[in-house]
């Protein structure tokens, strides 16, 4: 897969239906746009076919302008010589408008959706529902769509949606009922919030993202604020070593250890952040496991600092300018004054200091979010926290889960603490307080495994040092963590994923070799 498979915007169905109208508006007919749909349907479906001997192509079509797509690919594709049904969940003349009109082009038999004999066919196509899905299916809908499921999973007939699998939210990802599982997914102009985030992209199979004539200009009005997290996100932000440079331009990163038994999560967090690029990187250890972080060290230093007055007097340092702690740390209050520490104003009024907050420095203020927040709010530089599911219930509880879908409760989560948050899963989602979000679009599963967080929390931590946007830094640490994991696959443990990172570099700026 390429590094940027689908372009940066994503849209909420909202959203989407005002790029077709302002695009209709200029002059472009509503049937144009559902021909080019079709005939990007028609593509994928061919290619699939290609792969087999199969002819035979069933088309379900559903009552709104998703069932007019899938009657102009019927035609379509009986034109290029292949076995055409079509199903109806409604009698074609109760359609209306684009829908109606391409309903009525189809000059071959339409059968009852739900009485269609599923084994006749090589290939499914569901037009049954889009994007615009407002309510649960019920009835002879979700009947039907139980019985392509099974059909499906039972003989091994492939499913292409058209533009989302029916039954998925659009906008929240979420099952209304019941949703189709597809094979293959083939949306339009821009991926849609449900594409990406669970357990909509569990339903998708492979996504492709079609251009049908809508002009990216429209973005400019509709102003998207959240984006597919891949390098075409941040890449021109990415912190590139200059000839001119040395270690101290490159920033210096701090990493909290834990206590003598608690030590290997905070070393994978500073190989992670020296390897993402910081110059310098500093593990503050307590006293008595030095003992411990000494031989399993090399390029990262080690300096003794002793609870929260130990890490004041390293912070003290104005060129440490970013913090990471949590992992291995514990919970309770040596941790909370240790975050607190590390969220105190810098010694010097221009110095700034980034901190990543993570495991159990998130932990230690469970019930306590208006806590943190005030700390937050005179922190000498940008806060990102970066909490997995059980963390992110403990610190949020339910204030942040206003809204259906983790979209939702990451953003609402940033504004309420104010600092960046960047919300762990298989379907990673970073929020802002200004707005913004990224949602991963290429997670691994091999990143179940662990210590992988803490490798995560290094990563950011590394790109923050060297003076990175925070959150680019937060969404590009999130995907080359992803990516290291793709590359090294199976067999993965979190001690390979800072040792896979500079494959990952190499790919993202073709070498390693100062740039000026």
């Amino acid at each position: 897969m390429p590094l940027d498979p689908f372009p940066t915007e994503i849209l909420t169905t909202e959203e989407m239906a005002r790029a077709d109208r302002l695009t209709i508006e200029s002059g472009l007919p509503g049937k144009e746009l559902m021909k080019n749909a079709a005939a990007a349907l028609v593509s994928v479906v061919t290619r699939m076919l290609q792969t087999s001997s199969g002819r035979r192509v069933l088309v379900l079509c559903g009552p709104g302008n998703n069932g007019g797509d899938g009657y102009v690919a019927a035609r379509l594709l009986r034109q290029a010589r292949m076995k055409l049904r079509v199903g109806a969940l409604t009698p074609p003349s109760n359609l209306r408008g684009d829908a109606l009109a391409a309903a009525a082009a189809w000059d071959g038999a339409v059968e009852p959706a739900e009485a269609c004999l599923l084994a006749n066919a090589d290939i499914v196509i569901d037009a049954l529902f889009g994007t615009g899905l407002a309510r649960d299916i019920e009835g002879k809908a979700a009947d039907l769509i139980r019985r392509l499921n099974q059909y499906r999973r039972e003989s091994g007939v492939r499913v292409v949606a058209v533009d989302i699998p029916s039954g998925i939210d659009g906008s929240s990802g979420a099952v209304r009922g019941v949703a189709v599982e597809a094979d293959a997914t083939v949306t339009f102009f821009r991926l849609k919030n449900g594409h990406l985030l669970l357990p909509g992209r569990l339903h998708c199979g492979e996504l492709t993202c079609a251009h049908i004539g809508i002009r990216s200009a429209v973005l400019g009005e509709i102003k998207p604020q959240t984006f597919v997290n891949a390098p075409g996100l941040w890449r021109n932000l990415l912190p590139l070593p200059r000839v001119d440079g040395h270690k101290y331009s490159r920033g210096h990163a701090v990493v909290v250890s834990g206590g003598f038994s608690f030590t290997g999560a905070a070393r994978l967090a500073a190989q992670a952040a020296l390897r993402t690029g910081a110059g310098l990187v500093t593990l503050a250890s307590p006293r008595d496991a030095m003992a411990a972080n000494a031989p399993a060290l090399t390029s990262v230093m080690l300096r003794e600092a002793e609870g929260a007055e130990g890490l004041a007097a390293l912070l003290s340092d104005a060129r440490k300018n970013v913090v990471a702690l949590g992992p291995g740390l514990g919970v309770g209050e040596a941790t909370r004054r240790l975050v607190e520490t590390a969220l105190e104003p810098a010694p010097e009024p221009d110095a700034k200091r980034a901190i990543v907050l993570d495991a159990d420095a998130l932990t230690s203020f469970a019930g306590e979010l208006e806590t943190l927040r005030r700390l937050i709010a005179k922190a000498p530089g940008a806060v990102v926290l970066t909490p997995h599911a059980g963390e992110f219930a403990r610190l949020f509880g339910d204030a942040a889960n206003d809204g259906p879908s983790k979209l939702d409760h990451a953003r609402n989560a940033a504004r309420l603490s104010g600092a960046i948050v960047l919300f762990k899963g298989p379907d990673t989602v970073v929020a802002s307080p200004d707005g913004r979000a990224s949602i991963l679009a290429a997670a691994s599963p091999w990143l179940a495994t662990a210590g992988s967080g803490d490798t995560l929390t290094g990563m950011i931590a590394g790109l923050l040092a060297q003076g990175m946007e925070p959150f680019a830094a937060a969404s590009c640490g999130a995907w080359m963590h992803a990516r290291a994991a793709t590359l090294f696959g199976p067999g993965l443990i979190a001690d390979d994923i800072a040792a896979t990172l500079p494959a990952v570099w190499r790919e993202l700026v073709g070498c390693l070799e100062a740039v000026l």
